[in-house]
C-alpha cells in the first residue's frame, strides 16, 4: 500500500481540484466501507485504510506539495531527516551535501556539516526606462521609484503575530533540510514544509501574514551613461529582491526602450536622416542646412543633385558606450516635387520643359537609361 501511487488509489489525474480530489474520496469510501462489505471485511478494511491515508495527503496543501515533488518519501516520517538506519549517516550526508549543491541552488547559513537553515539569493528585478535619442547620446542622471521591503514593525520581523511566537518545524526539527532516501543514495532537499526556515508559524502576523516584512517604495538615483543604445540593460547590484533566510538580496536591471525619433534614426552609432530639397536648389546646386543633434552644419548640394545622393558628416553621430570615436551622420537626400501651382508658375515649368526637351537627353540621362531598358527588355521577350 505504500508504494502505490495516490492519485492511482482515488482514481483522479494529479491536476484535480479540491473539490473532485473530495468527491473521489466519498464515492470510494461508501464503496469499501467495512459495513457494506460483509462477505469480504478483511479486504474491504485494506482498501478503505488504503483510500483513507492517500485522501489525508492530497487534501492537505502542504502534504500534497511535498508528495508531488518527492513522492512518498514527502510525506513518510522515516524517509526524513535523522530516519535510516544508525552508522550509514555520514555516507548518506556526504552525499546528500553533493547533490544539494548541484540540484539545491541554496547557499546555507550557519551550522555546519549537512544542517543548518538554508539562504536563498532574493529575485531579480526589472524596471523599463524610456528616454529621448538625445539623453542616450548624451546620458543623464535620474531618478526611479522601485518596490522594497521593510521590517514590519508590528511583529518586529518575526512573522508571528505579537503575544506569540515561531516554532521549531516538526519535518526537519528546525534544520531547514531533510534527506531523501533512495538505495544507497540520500539527497539532501528544502524542506518542503517550513520551505527551509526551520520554524513553522502556527499565529501569523495580521499585516504582514507572516512574512515578517512589508512592501513599500524607495528611490534610486541612476546614471544612464552616454551613448547607450535601444536594450541595454544599467545593473544596480542589491536593489532587486530581498534574499530568504538571510540571503543576499538580488540585483535591479534597468532595461532602456528609446523613443522614435521625429528626424534621425539611429544604426549602432552612425545618424541617418532624410533632408528634403528644393527642385530648384537640387537643379542649380547651393548650400543648404541639416541639423544635428549638438546644433545645424552646412552641406553643399552639388548641381543637378539627385535623390536619394548620401552625405557623410563624419563624427556627427552618437559616440557608443564603448567606442572611442563618435559615428557619423547619413543625409539622404530627397527632391520636392512643386505643389499647388499658379497658372503662371505652370506656364513657366512647361516653357522650362520644352526647352530641357530640346537639348536632348543630356538634362535627363537617367530617363534615357531608363527608356533603353524597357526596349532592350521587350525586344529580349
Amino acid at each position: 500500500m505504500a508504494n502505490r501511487d495516490y492519485y492511482e488509489v482515488l482514481g483522479i489525474p494529479r491536476n484535480a481540484t479540491e473539490d473532485e480530489i473530495k468527491k473521489a474520496y466519498r464515492k470510494l469510501a461508501m464503496k469499501y466501507h467495512p459495513d457494506r462489505n460483509q462477505n469480504d471485511v478483511q479486504t474491504a478494511e485494506q482498501k478503505f485504510k488504503e483510500i483513507k491515508v492517500a485522501y489525508e495527503i492530497l487534501s492537505d496543501p502542504q502534504k500534497k506539495a511535498a508528495y508531488d515533488q518527492y513522492g512518498h518519501a514527502g510525506v513518510d516520517p522515516s524517509m526524513r531527516a535523522g530516519g535510516g538506519p544508525e552508522g550509514f549517516g555520514g555516507f548518506a550526508e556526504a552525499f546528500g551535501d553533493i547533490f544539494g549543491d548541484i540540484f539545491g541552488g541554496a547557499a546555507r547559513g550557519g551550522g555546519g556539516g549537512g544542517g543548518g537553515r538554508q539562504m536563498y539569493r532574493g529575485a531579480d528585478l526589472s524596471y523599463a526606462m524610456e528616454i529621448t535619442l538625445e539623453e542616450a547620446a548624451a546620458g543623464k542622471e535620474t531618478q526611479i521609484r522601485i518596490p522594497a521591503w521593510d521590517e514590519c514593525p508590528t511583529c518586529r520581523g518575526s512573522g508571528a503575530k505579537p503575544g506569540t511566537q515561531a516554532q521549531t518545524c516538526g519535518t526537519c526539527h528546525g534544520q531547514g533540510v531533510v534527506q531523501m532516501r533512495q538505495g544507497f543514495f540520500s539527497v539532501q532537499q528544502t524542506c518542503p514544509h517550513c520551505r527551509g526556515t526551520g520554524k513553522i508559524i502556527p499565529d501569523p502576523c495580521p499585516d504582514c501574514h507572516g512574512q515578517g516584512r512589508l512592501k513599500t517604495q524607495k528611490t534610486l538615483e541612476i546614471k544612464i551613461p552616454a551613448g547607450i543604445d535601444n536594450g541595454m540593460r544599467i545593473r544596480s547590484a542589491g536593489n532587486g529582491e530581498p534574499g530568504a533566510g538571510g540571503g543576499p538580496a538580488g540585483d535591479l536591471f534597468i532595461e532602456i526602450h528609446v523613443k522614435k525619433h521625429d528626424i534621425f534614426e539611429r544604426d549602432g552609432d552612425d545618424l541617418h536622416c532624410v533632408v528634403p530639397v528644393g527642385l530648384t536648389t537640387a537643379a542649380l546646386g547651393g548650400e543648404i542646412e541639416v541639423l544635428t543633434l549638438n546644433g545645424k552644419a552646412a552641406i553643399d548640394i552639388p548641381e543637378g543633385t539627385q535623390t536619394g545622393k548620401q552625405f557623410r558628416l563624419r563624427g556627427k553621430g552618437i559616440k557608443g558606450v564603448r567606442a572611442s570615436y563618435p559615428g557619423d551622420l547619413y543625409c539622404h537626400i530627397s527632391v520636392e516635387t512643386p505643389v499647388k501651382l499658379t497658372e503662371h508658375q505652370r506656364k513657366l515649368l512647361k516653357e522650362l520643359d520644352e526647352s530641357l526637351k530640346k537639348g536632348g537627353s543630356k538634362h535627363s540621362p537617367g530617363t534615357e537609361s531608363w527608356t533603353d531598358r524597357i526596349k532592350n527588355f521587350f525586344g529580349a521577350s
